[in-house]
């Protein structure tokens, strides 16, 4: 219980993450104000941690959030059923290729600038799962069906991060990859 009352901010991470995730999943509008709560509270996890990628990942996702809330309700207008709810989308290959382009070439860029410029811990690794965020986020948003390949693969490298975080340091982040576990299952 001690843990729990010392961790009351990952632990409500922990909750509207899994709720902004199973929103997401159930095409509910309602996904994006809770992701909005979800990356608030992570900029502040994450700060303490010095996970510099992370605290720029989440004030993302919350214009991210922000925006597919905005474009779920009124956007994409020609890709909307009759009833008025967005379709699901497919993505190109040759946007799907340009997109694994601008994720590589952009954490080598922000590893480069977080690891000669600051105390980051990590600088590539969590720069590689930042700027795939970055792209799956805006997938998501514009509800492209492969978002979910990419948090997947996501997933996968951000539980080993912030296991290797939560034990080199008195941060924790056990909640967070708990978190990113049960994301994981979700993606599937």
């Amino acid at each position: 219980m001690t843990f729990l009352m010392e961790n009351w901010l990952e632990a409500t991470g922990l909750i509207s993450g899994i709720a902004c995730v199973w929103l997401l999943i159930r095409e509910h509008v309602l996904t994006f104000p809770i992701g909005m709560l979800y990356a608030l509270i992570t900029i502040v996890v994450v700060a303490r941690a010095m996970l510099f990628a992370d605290v720029v990942l989440n004030i993302y996702y919350v214009v991210m959030n922000a925006y597919g809330w905005y474009y779920w309700l009124y956007g994409g207008q020609q890709l909307r059923q009759p009833a008025g709810e967005l379709l699901p989308q497919r993505i190109s290959l040759a946007r799907a290729a340009s997109l694994v382009v601008i994720t590589l070439l952009g954490s080598i860029v922000m590893g480069y600038v977080f690891d000669a410029y600051t105390q980051a811990d990590l600088a590539y690794i969590d720069s590689l799962t930042t700027v795939a965020s970055f792209v799956a986020m805006w997938m998501s948003a514009r509800k492209y069906l492969s978002s979910w390949l990419a948090w997947f693969a996501i997933d996968v490298v951000q539980i080993g991060l912030y296991v290797v975080k939560g034990m080199s340091t008195d941060s924790g982040l056990f909640f967070y990859a708990g978190l990113y576990s049960v994301y994981l299952v979700m993606a599937v």
